[in-house]
C-alpha cells in the first residue's frame, strides 16, 4: 500500500518471547518499547507487534505494518491514518489509563 500524507511512522524496539504482551516506555530517542509473547519466527513475532498496536490506537489490524526491520528487534511501522502526534496521544493516553 503506498504511503498516504496521514500516515504516521513510528520506532518500535521489540522484545519477543516476553512473559506477557505489553505496550512499553517510550526511550530518549523516541522509539517505543513493545514486548510480545510471540516468538520471532516466520513472521509471527511482526504480526503480534501489529495486533498489539491496532488494538491501542483503536484502527484495523491491516492499517499497521512494519516497513522496516522485519528481522530484527528495531523496527520502523507505519500507521495508515494517523499522523505521529496522533499516535504517540494515543499510545501516552493509554499508558496513563485513558482511552
Amino acid at each position: 500500500m503506498p504511503a498516504r500524507p496521514d500516515d504516521g511512522l513510528l520506532r518500535v524496539r521489540v522484545q519477543p518471547r516476553a512473559s506477557r504482551a505489553a505496550i512499553g516506555t517510550w526511550r530518549e530517542d523516541g522509539t517505543l518499547t513493545v514486548r510480545v509473547t510471540a516468538p520471532p519466527v516466520e513472521g509471527r513475532a511482526n504480526a503480534a507487534v501489529g495486533a498489539l498496536l491496532a488494538t491501542a490506537l483503536g484502527v484495523p489490524v491491516s492499517a499497521v505494518r512494519v516497513v522496516h526491520g522485519e528481522h530484527g528487534r528495531d523496527k520502523l511501522v507505519r500507521v495508515t491514518g494517523l499522523s505521529p502526534a496522533e499516535i504517540r496521544r494515543k499510545l501516552e493516553g493509554r499508558r496513563a489509563g485513558g482511552a
